[in-house]
C-alpha cells in the first residue's frame, strides 16, 4: 500500500466503475458503467485507463483483439489510503480532532455517536 498515490477525480471516477463491476473490464464495459453523464469520449477513457497501469492501480492485457483491464488496488486500501492522509493533514492524525469537526457541523446522528462508541469499546477491548 505504499506505493498508493492521491487519484486526481476522473482517474478515481474510472477506478469505482472498475471496482463496481466483475473483471476482465474492457474500455467499453467501463464507459458503460459511467453512464453517459460524463460525456467521455472512448479515447478519453482508455487514455485514463492508460494513466491507472502507468500508475500501477490497474493491469492490463490483450484478450483476443481487445483489451483488457484488472484492478491491482483494492477498493478498501485505497479508501483507507485516502482517508489516512486526509486525518493527517487536515487534523494531524487526531481522531479527537475529526469527530469534533463533524459534530461541529452537527453532522452527527445519535445512530452515528452509538456506532462510533461501539467501536470505540471494541478497540478498547
Amino acid at each position: 500500500m505504499e506505493n498508493l498515490i492521491k487519484l486526481p477525480d476522473a482517474e478515481f471516477e474510472v477506478m469505482q466503475a472498475v471496482w463496481g463491476a466483475e473483471p476482465p473490464l474492457n474500455a467499453n464495459d467501463i464507459m458503460a458503467s459511467l453512464g453517459t453523464a460524463k460525456r467521455w469520449r472512448v479515447q478519453t477513457a482508455i487514455s485514463l485507463l492508460n494513466r491507472l497501469v502507468e500508475r500501477e492501480y490497474l493491469r492490463t492485457e490483450k484478450l483476443g483483439k481487445e483489451r483488457v483491464y484488472y484492478p491491482l488496488v483494492c477498493r478498501e486500501d485505497y479508501l483507507r489510503y485516502e482517508t489516512r492522509n486526509f486525518l493527517q493533514m487536515y487534523h494531524r492524525n487526531s481522531l479527537a480532532s475529526l469527530v469534533s469537526a463533524l459534530s461541529g457541523n452537527e453532522s452527527l446522528s445519535e445512530d452515528d455517536i452509538l456506532e462510533l462508541t461501539a467501536w470505540l469499546r471494541e478497540r478498547g477491548e
